[in-house]
């Protein structure tokens, strides 16, 4: 499981031209299983993405598909990290 953690390089007017299809990228990324959580970071600078991707290369190649990502808008930080306790909504992310 990874933590992705999003840092803007770029004032938010020029992110708020790419958020709808960000949040399309998102939406694509849930739907096929890979996202299980994502949000604003307060203050805004930045998001925070929760993936149960296995590989670590396998998540680089999806990140690559974000519009953040090739409108070169944001750095990603991939923390990887193995769930060993989780509140009993969230305790799918230990079996999977």
């Amino acid at each position: 499981m990874f933590i992705i953690n999003l840092t803007y390089k770029v004032q938010l007017e020029k992110v708020d031209n790419y958020l709808n299809e960000h949040i399309e990228f998102l939406n694509e990324q849930y739907e096929l299983g890979h996202f299980v959580a994502s949000g604003r970071k307060v203050p805004r600078t930045g998001g925070v993405i929760l993936s149960n991707v296995n590989s670590k290369p396998e998540l680089e190649g999806i990140i690559e598909k974000d519009p953040f990502k090739i409108n070169n808008l944001a750095d990603y930080e991939l923390i990887e990290f193995v769930p060993t306790k989780t509140s009993e909504q969230l305790s799918f992310l230990l079996e999977s």
